[in-house]
Order: structure tokens, then sequence, then C-alpha cells
């Protein structure tokens, strides 16, 4: 199972881990590519989030092939088979020691800054990387927090290679990981976004400000209650509601995603099923416009209501048959700010496109012609301010390299630009 990015890897693997909220944790990202992911698991276990830096020993002419590793407070770890086989002698392993530490104390001080580390004493130490291969950098890592007095220490990561993972079992107290495949090339095969995360981004991520886990919570809609989950950073400047469609839900990595994006913009979330676990299954409901916009438009009345949501404009984002439910509801609702269709079929909106306000955004994958097609049709109908963006290559479910992300992207930025200043009754440039 590909992981579409490491925030998403991040979210996946917190629902591992949510049994450890309460249980006093600090969770420390491996840098540079473990901290995008731990920052995702801090944040749902409402944790503090610090680094723990260490750095591989490449061996000679194979720098990706790791021979050991170096930690704060003078830890080495030493691969003995690893050197054996690549015939690594004593001085080429000083060597790398040395001039790794100088690169470790660098990042340390760039990572942190004036910060002091987060305290360990006694605690649980969640170490989170973005992929195991060799294992020798986690291997550290241990080593390093057990030096700072960590009562019990879990390490946690997407994914890991099986002789890895079995050896680290007996090294840590605890070791969770989502994918160990039988055969195992290199971490990145298993991202469809493994850009490299630079020292800028893990800065960024250790100083911003904490974000409150996600809030499970129950809409009524329709006469039935609907499961959700409601995210709202400090200060938000909005809320978007996300509307699925057929065959999705709010467990859907790829809302999940899109809805990780719009937070780190500063914009709320609320994702929710639109059916009820019985009415999954029945066709005739999934493609129920009329309901689906009607539960819609319950579930963001109880959204303007809820405690802290009252005064944030509201915008919506819809995928499938999830955008035609939206444009429905939005030709009766004058108040949504905006709406966005990704991959979406507004045709089925049918007659009532042509009463929609919100300023509205279609992205469509360019290698979705016959989806692309209906999408023109569409816009045509609409008389509200509104926009067809083409994302190359994508197919219906922008299941290819870079294409979620450029959607997710396009969406953010449509809404920050209209949630707080588009109004009502604007006309199609």
């Amino acid at each position: 199972m590909p992981f579409l990015d490491r925030r998403d890897a991040g979210r996946r693997l917190a629902r591992q881990l949510e049994r450890l909220r309460g249980c006093d944790v600090v969770v420390l990202g491996l840098p540079r590519g473990g901290v995008p992911v731990a920052f995702e698991v801090a944040r749902a276990l409402g944790a503090p989030l610090d680094v723990v830096v260490v750095r591989k020993l490449g061996v000679p002419m194979q720098p990706e092939l790791a021979m050991g590793a170096v930690g704060e407070g003078g830890v080495t770890v030493v691969d003995q088979r690893v050197v054996a086989l690549a015939g690594v002698g004593p001085d080429d392993v000083a060597h790398a020691e040395e001039r790794e530490r100088a690169e470790l104390a660098r990042r340390a001080r760039r990572f942190r800054g004036d910060r002091p580390r987060v305290p360990l004493d006694g605690r649980t130490v969640v170490i989170v990387d973005d992929g195991i291969a060799t294992g020798s950098t986690a291997r550290a890592a241990g080593a390093v927090v057990r030096a700072q007095g960590a009562g019990r220490v879990v390490l946690a990561a997407p994914v890991c290679a099986p002789e890895s993972a079995r050896a680290l079992a007996r090294e840590f107290d605890e070791v969770v990981c989502l994918e160990v495949p039988r055969r195992f090339a290199a971490v990145g095969r298993f991202y469809d976004d493994f850009r490299p995360t630079d020292d800028e981004e893990v800065v960024e991520l250790l100083g911003a400000p904490p974000v409150p886990p996600d809030e499970e919570v129950t809409v009524p809609a329709g006469g039935v209650d609907l499961p959700g989950t409601l995210t709202v950073p400090p200060g938000a400047t909005g809320l978007v509601v996300f509307v699925h469609g057929s065959g999705s839900s709010r467990s859907s990595p790829r809302n999940r995603y899109v809805a990780g994006v719009l937070q780190a913009a500063g914009l709320g979330t609320l994702l929710f099923d639109l059916l009820t676990a019985a009415e999954e299954g029945d066709r005739a409901a999934v493609f129920d416009i009329d309901l689906l916009a009607a539960r819609l438009g319950e579930a963001t009345a109880w959204l303007r209501a809820a405690p802290g949501c009252g005064e944030l404009p509201v915008g919506w984002f819809g995928a499938s048959t999830g955008a035609a439910a939206a444009l429905t509801a939005a030709a009766d609702d004058d108040a949504v700010r905006g709406v966005v269709s990704r991959g979406g079929r507004p045709d089925l909106a049918g007659p009532r496109l042509g009463d929609v306000r919100a300023p509205t955004l279609l992205v469509v994958g360019g290698a979705d012609r016959d989806v692309l097609e209906l999408n023109r049709q569409a816009q045509a109908r609409l008389r509200c301010v509104n926009r067809l963006a083409v994302v190359p290559g994508a197919g219906h479910l922008f299941e290819e390299p870079g294409t979620l992300q450029a959607a997710a992207a396009l969406a953010r930025d449509w809404f920050l630009e209209h949630l707080v200043r588009a109004a009502p009754g604007q006309v199609a440039e």
C-alpha cells in the first residue's frame, strides 16, 4: 500500500499509535524525512515533538549503504556484519565518524536553535522515521534516548525491511510498522511523493504552534447520525466540509491528504460520511444527489452552530458524485463562500448549476477525458465566478505521482482566496 507522501504516512501511522494518547508521550522525529511523519503522529497524540539527531555512517564509495550511525551524547553504533562484507577498516570507520559528528552538531543547532531538548526522563518515547532499511540509524536513536532517561522506547515507521523489523523488535520495547514487505528494495518505492525534506521544513515543523488533534464527532443529518472528523487549527480563517463521492469515505487517505494541506494553510476541515454503513451498499442511495445535497446542507447547519465554528466562513470540497451534491446544495445556500470539485461530476447537478452563486473551481485530470468534457459542459452552465483547472497527466483518481498534490494546492489557493473575501451574488467573468 503506497503512501501519498510523508504527511499521509504520518496520519496513517498515528491511527496505529492512538492507544498511547495520555501515556506521557514524547514524539521524536529522525531528521530530516522522519520529521513530517512525526509531526502528524505528535499532533494526533497531543504530544510534544522534538528531534533525535543521528547521522548514518556510509560505506566508502557506497555512501547510501549504512555501516553504522552516530548520535547525540557520544553514541556510536557499528554494524559489524556490513563492515566485514564491505571490507571496511577501522580507519575508515573513524574518519566517517569524525565527519558525521561535525554535521550532527550543526544539525542539532540548526533544528533546535536555542530551545532545550524536550525532557525524556521516565517518559514513553516514540521514535519516528519515514522508513527503515538497515535499521542502523534507528538503533543509534534508541541508544540516544535511553541514555537520556526514556522509560519506554517505541520505534514507529510506515515501512520497514523484514530482517530489520525482526532485529529491531529485540532492541525496542515495541516496533510499529504499517508495511513489512517480503520484497524490500528502498523506502522511496513506497511513496508517491518522496521528495527530500530540507532543513527549513524541519525547523518550521518543530516551531509550529500546536494543532489540536482531530475530534471525532457525530453529525445529525436526514434523521440519521453520521460519523465525522472535525479539525479546527488555532486562528482558523475558514472551514471546509468534504463531500466525498461513491466508494469513498472520511477515512480515505486522499481526502485526508487534501484536508491536511488545507489545515496547514489555517483552514478547518470536517470530513463526514454522507451515508450510513447500510446505505453505502445501496447504489440508488450512492447516486441520489438530492439526498446527498440535503444531508450536506444539514451537516453545514450543524457545523455553523458548533462551538468555535459559527463565525467562520464555510466552503465545500466535493469529489465524484460529491461534487454534484455540493453544487446542488450551493444552489440553495447563498452563505457558502466557495466550492471545489476534484474529478467531480458537476453535470449531475443538472439545471441547478445556473443557480449556484458560490465561486466554483472545477479540477479535472488531463487524462480523464470523458469527465473533462462533462466538466466543460457543466462550466458553460455556471453563472458564478468559476474556473476549470486541468492537472496534466492525472487520471480520475489522481493516483499519478504529484497529481493529487497539484489538485490539493489548487483547492487550497481557491479557498484562501474566496472564503474570506467572496460575497454571494458574484457573476462569472
